[in-house]
């Protein structure tokens, strides 16, 4: 039986710290989604720091989304870089420029300036939060984690600025308290979020685009009728077990373009840069509300696609 252990929150930034340098060491690419149509191509791609002003990269940018806390001239200034676990705190951070400044304008994007993600180095807690800023900048949102440990955050946003591309920055967050490691689930194409089963087909292969596609169902019928949630049927997160490497997918379609239909099936094409474990959190909006269902999948060039499970496995969704 593990015995939980008490740790503090300087214990938690030092672990953090070893995990991310074992992390970038063991990490043998970047994490990509393949090439899409148009209507979502610039939100699929890693944050790249050299763009012209007609969005295309000056040079191929091969690192991972979210692993730096700077890139483009543009810094995550995290406010608050520790916690308790179990205890409401706000949460409070800004994005700087290359003067310091704090950044006030942002491009919408999918009907916000930023997106806010959140994950456990365990990958087994997830948020996807919508922070609210205030007129100098400061961003804030309140937030309780359920354990104490490791945390990423990643702040996904493009300025508002003449040129500015899509960046994804990320900054370690710890939470004291008494840790207990968990488990990463084991991999399963079938996984359960509050009375929704949700099935994923397709298998990541490295190096090669492929397209997963996950089937919402509930009490054993399909869902026909999701909602739009920020602009799409779906929204997929994918972090890659060790660095957590980021990457925000679109589905392949959207609300009103004459062919996506509202479920049961949703779409997206990714390509996995190296054999390994990912976590995969896919957001869908059903009778308004929000649901996060979560995948644990390998990246192999020869395995098939994983087994169905029975287990069952439910989201920590915040908003």
């Amino acid at each position: 039986m593990n015995t939980g252990v008490k740790i503090t929150a300087f214990t938690v930034v030092i672990a953090a710290t070893f995990a991310a340098a074992y992390g970038v060491g063991a990490a043998t690419g970047p994490l990509t989604s393949a090439p899409e149509p148009a209507a979502h191509a610039e939100h699929n791609r890693p944050a790249s720091p050299d763009r012209s002003a007609g969005g295309h990269s000056s040079h191929a940018d091969t690192t991972p989304a979210g692993l730096q806390i700077s890139q483009a001239g543009h810094t995550l200034d995290l406010k608050t870089p520790r916690l308790t676990a179990g205890e409401k705190t706000e949460l409070r951070f800004a994005i700087r420029d290359q003067e310091g400044r704090q950044v006030t304008a942002y491009r919408r994007e999918h009907g916000k300036e930023l997106h806010l993600i959140l994950a456990s180095r365990d990958l087994v807690t997830y948020r996807h939060l919508h922070p609210t800023r205030a007129a100098d900048g400061t961003w804030s949102t309140p937030l309780t984690l359920p354990a104490a440990g490791s945390y990423r955050v990643f702040a996904d946003f493009t300025p508002a600025t003449e040129g500015a591309t899509n960046l994804t920055l990320g900054a370690d967050l710890a939470a004291s308290g008494t840790y207990k490691a968990p488990a990463l689930p084991e991999p399963a194409a079938i996984t359960t979020v509050d009375d929704y089963t949700v099935t994923l087909d397709g298998d990541l292969r490295p190096g090669k685009a492929v397209e997963l596609t996950l089937t919402v169902n509930r009490d054993g019928r399909p869902v026909t009728d999701l909602q739009p949630y920020l602009g799409a049927y779906g929204h997929l997160v994918a972090l890659r077990s060790g660095d957590l490497a980021y990457l925000h997918v679109h589905p392949n379609g959207e609300p009103g373009d004459g062919t996506t239909k509202p479920g049961p099936s949703i779409s997206f094409t990714v390509t996995a840069p190296s054999a390994g474990t990912y976590r995969l959190f896919l957001d869908f909006q059903h009778n308004g509300t929000v649901h996060t269902a979560a995948f644990t999948v390998q990246a192999d060039r020869t395995a098939g696609a994983p087994e169905p499970a029975n287990g069952e496995e439910h989201g920590n969704h915040q908003h």
